[in-house]
């Protein structure tokens, strides 16, 4: 094979390869309990959060490697608010479009300032994680607030019976959770063969189609074997819902619509951008009022998922959010970077918080993991960047 087929594929899956690698790794050093089914559901329980807030934070990072530092008090903020509201009677529904309302407000805010007034997005985002914390523990009088709504529980993934119910009624295995894997198969291969078939007629370069294959098939079995998972414990979580609203949405904007290329324009070079008529000033607005909006979507799920707010909730989600995106597989200098690469990240960021948690490891030594797993991530893209030029 030639050697630059070789560099280009190991470019192209470096990411899945560590996520394999670490995956085993980990199913090793907890002798498979990593596997267990109620493992697999707390991974995605426990990190929808994440998976949510990394594919607002691409479209950031797109825009020429800007970050949000305020996500996490947004988060804590926008949850207080729907929390207190639930406590005082208000209806669900209500608070749930109260909490939306907030985190696009609080974007669009901060949207203003960078886009139009240029303050420094670290700037800007950095004020506001400082003062949407302080007001979270106004909201919240720095006290706990219960969250007893169970429809909001179930709906949001929060609760014993947060779970897609199985309409075959079996015992110890949820039939409905194993044939909704099976249709996500049959779409993906559909998908798959439609794209080949318009990229040959329209005489676009196609990958082999044995490669196509055989990643159609590997993809397959890793969907089948995680539906299977989830199905020998309680089937899918109603978060896992919401998580793949939000990716299929974002995945469609990045990869199929002109703003989502404009996205990609403005990190590349924002002086052509501007000079081909591309309103930069709108692409950088939007990237922080959706990352405002994604923001209280995140604090719907994590008071759905503790039943609770706190003062403290959101601590460090903004790190875990970056994080995902850069290990992804996004540019540190802006214009690079998918949802599926985000989700990858976000993967590889759950099983290793999961794996150390199941073998007992210090919190401490985690962050130190995580803090390095995410240096090398950005070395790597640092590196490949040199050699390209």
């Amino acid at each position: 094979m030639d050697k630059a087929k070789v560099m280009t594929f190991v470019k192209k899956y470096t990411m899945i390869m560590v996520l394999v690698i670490v995956t085993a790794f980990f199913g090793i050093a907890t002798q498979g309990k990593l596997f267990l089914p109620q493992n697999i559901t707390n991974l995605i329980s426990q990190n929808a959060y994440v998976f949510v807030l990394a594919t607002g934070m691409l479209l950031c990072i797109l825009t020429g490697g800007n970050i949000d530092l305020s996500v996490g008090s947004v988060v804590c903020f926008a949850g207080a608010v729907g929390a207190t509201m639930m406590d005082k009677g208000v209806n669900s529904v209500a608070a749930v479009l109260a909490m939306l309302a907030v985190g696009l407000v609080i974007g669009c805010i901060q949207a203003v300032c960078i886009a139009y007034i240029h303050v420094p997005p670290f700037i800007t985002t950095l004020a506001g994680m400082l003062a949407f914390r302080g007001l979270s523990n106004v909201v919240l009088n720095g006290m706990t607030v219960s969250v007893k709504d169970e429809t909001f529980q179930k709906v949001f993934g929060g609760g014993a019976n947060c779970y897609v119910p199985d309409v075959f009624g079996m015992e110890g295995f949820n039939l409905t959770c194993m044939l909704v894997g099976i249709i996500a198969c049959v779409i993906y291969i559909a998908m798959q063969v439609k794209n080949r078939v318009t990229r040959v007629k329209k005489g676009y370069e196609v990958d082999s189609l044995a490669g196509m294959i055989i990643r159609t098939v590997v993809i397959c079995a890793v969907i089948c074997l995680f539906s299977f998972k989830l199905a020998q414990y309680k089937g899918i979580p109603t978060a896992l819902i919401w998580v793949l609203i939000v990716v299929l949405i974002y995945g469609y904007i990045t990869s199929k619509t002109t703003i989502g290329r404009y996205f990609y324009a403005v990190g590349g070079n924002e002086k052509a951008t501007k000079l081909s008529g591309i309103n930069t000033n709108r692409v950088y607005f939007l990237a922080y009022a959706n990352m405002g909006l994604l923001a209280g979507l995140a604090g719907i799920l994590t008071i759905a998922r503790l039943t609770s707010a706190q003062p403290t909730y959101g601590q460090n989600y903004e790190m875990d959010a970056i994080g995902s995106c850069f290990i992804g597989g996004a540019s540190a200098y802006g214009g690079t970077g998918t949802v599926p690469g985000v989700i990858i990240g976000a993967v590889l960021m759950g099983i290793i918080n999961l794996g150390m948690s199941i073998m007992g490891v210090d919190s401490n030594y985690q962050r130190v993991v995580k803090g390095v797993v995410l240096l090398l991530a950005v070395i790597f893209d640092v590196t490949t960047k040199k050699e390209g030029k």
